[in-house]
């Protein structure tokens, strides 16, 4: 499952998400981007409406629905557009914006491109963001291989029949639940996160935990040569139940809970660091 990323446009946030090896950008946030209006869904529906009964296009047929991340923390089907989508969207919006943008949105497109070819450059540009976000190296190095773990887990799911968003989510959310007691929505809500991603604010053992729920599951769903989402399910609540009782065994010894509301880098300092 790719989870939902924010680039930054002149200190505007544009949501986007990799889809079949391609950045699909959230479209309303280009609008509010590129207008400033205050209404970005309403200007998106009348720009819409204009350019079907001007030009007979129906712009909504470049769109596809993805589920991106919320200010309120929750993902909604939103109207997204690769690249060649977003080129065509901008320009019908009138805005001193619109060419700074399109180079901006070339650059962005053509970093993707060098990434295929090139996996290494994917890994050194979040390494370096991450650094420059100010997490440490012992950090880094423990959520790079999260994020290896992750991947791999998923090729799996994709494998195994489970080929829908929505899959990925309940099969998280199970193996989450079994190895912290709580889910990743309720995990966000603990932490008070919205739009930012859940792992980047784990300290070091919830980061831990996560990857032995998750390589456990793909362990067991190789062991058991498992298919289908129902099967699928049950391998990730055991693979979760190993770590949740490694977990337990910890926090018995420490006396401490590893489950926790803070943030292993507070979100202000995130942002001041990566506006700088």
């Amino acid at each position: 499952m790719e989870e939902t990323k924010i680039a930054l446009f002149k200190n505007k946030e544009i949501r986007k998400m990799l889809f079949n090896k391609e950045w699909w950008f959230s479209v309303v946030d280009v609008v509010e981007a590129l207008t400033d209006s205050t209404k970005p869904r309403d200007y998106w529906y009348s720009m819409k409406t204009r350019i079907k009964n001007e030009d007979g296009i129906e712009l909504s047929t470049i769109c596809r629905q993805l589920k991106l991340i919320s200010s309120d923390g929750k993902k909604y089907e939103t109207d997204c557009a690769d690249t060649e989508g977003i080129f065509r969207i901008i320009q019908s919006i009138p805005s001193p914006k619109a060419e700074p943008f399109k180079r901006w949105l070339a650059k962005v497109g053509y970093e993707r491109v060098q990434e295929i070819e090139n996996p290494e450059l994917a890994t050194k540009r979040t390494r370096l963001l991450y650094k420059l976000k100010g997490y440490p190296d012992s950090w880094i190095e423990k959520r790079m291989r999260g994020i290896a773990i992750r991947e791999e887990l998923t090729d799996e799911w994709q494998k195994r029949g489970a080929q829908e968003q929505k899959d990925y989510e309940i099969l998280t959310a199970e193996i989450s639940k079994a190895t912290f007691g709580v889910t990743p929505n309720e995990y966000r809500k603990l932490k008070g996160l919205k739009r930012e991603n859940l792992r980047d604010h784990m300290g070091d053992f919830e980061l831990i935990f996560t990857m032995l729920g998750e390589r456990s599951t793909t362990e067991i769903h190789r062991q058991e040569d498992s298919k289908g989402v129902s099967k699928l399910k049950r391998d990730a609540n055991r693979g979760g139940k190993i770590a949740g009782n490694a977990r337990k065994a910890l926090e018995k010894e420490l006396g401490r809970s590893v489950v926790t509301k803070e943030n292993f880098l507070p979100k202000k300092k995130a942002k001041k660091l990566l506006a700088n």
